[in-house]
């Protein structure tokens, strides 16, 4: 991301998801705020606990870091990357304390910049409500995220906070292609690749949409129907030239959206 800041002007910068107990929790704030200076406030942090499996449980034990408790951790961290862009010279929370430190990078942004929750189970909904700028989950079923962000509202309203505190974002993998056939070959091959699964047990945790592009547009608008506003394209490409070719058509689609719905156009790398 630090590379990509002054190589790119409007683009939104972010990590999806960004797994906090992998890092040195001051260490990460500077880095974090470094990154946020760099692109002019362009940056949304995403972060998650982790999961049960290859990427939970193994990582943590690598860490050195309890597994229990790794919400409170999770939100602790945040707590105190905020205290810290806010310029504070201790933390004291009820796993992390800190004294005497000294002087740090300071964001971009007054407070820093937003940090986003990755996470749809009944806890996570309430926590994002509660305490962060932004949700970004992956449900397959739309109508999953449409009574997601209605549970996230109504934490929200009780913690004294607006719909409009909290961005509804979606991460979703894409797949544009006219041989359909084919297209979902080369999903298999990428959900293979990245997760050790076949695609259709990939499909059954993550939101994955394949097809032509008014088929994609299509299943993607039921997101938006849902309330999603921000959209996270991941590319269901594996080698360099087929990524490119997928951002191209992913490109060609948002500009014939943006066209369709008179909105005003975007620099390129936008």
């Amino acid at each position: 991301m630090a590379a990509l800041a002054p190589a790119t002007e409007t683009v939104t910068l972010g990590t999806a998801a960004l797994m906090p107990f992998l890092r040195r929790p001051i260490q990460a704030a500077q880095a974090l705020a470094s990154i946020d200076l760099l692109s002019g406030g362009r940056l949304a942090v995403t972060v998650g606990a982790g999961f049960p499996g290859r990427f939970g449980r193994p990582l943590y034990t690598l860490s050195e870091v309890p597994w229990e408790r790794r919400f409170a951790r999770l939100d602790e961290t945040v707590a105190l990357w905020r205290a810290l862009w806010d310029g504070a010279g201790s933390f004291h929370g009820e796993m992390l304390r800190f004294d005497g430190i000294p002087p740090t990078t300071r964001p971009y942004r007054a407070g820093g910049p937003p940090v986003w929750l990755a996470g749809a189970t009944p806890a996570a909904l309430a926590r994002t409500g509660r305490m962060y700028d932004g949700w970004l989950p992956y449900p397959p079923d739309p109508a999953d995220y449409a009574s997601g962000l209605r549970d996230i509202h109504a934490a929200a309203a009780d913690a004294g906070r607006t719909a409009e505190d909290i961005t509804p974002a979606l991460f979703v993998t894409v797949r544009i292609d006219d041989d359909v056939e084919g297209g979902l070959r080369a999903l298999d091959d990428y959900a293979r690749g990245t997760y050790g699964m076949p695609l259709r047990e990939l499909e059954k945790i993550q939101a994955v949409v394949a097809g032509s592009a008014e088929q994609v547009l299509e299943r993607l608008g039921r997101y938006a129907a849902a309330g999603a506003r921000h959209i996270v394209v991941r590319l269901g490409a594996m080698d360099l030239r087929s990524q490119r070719d997928q951002l191209e058509r992913a490109a060609h689609l948002i500009s014939a959206v943006r066209k369709e719905a008179r909105l005003p156009s975007r620099p390129a790398d936008s």
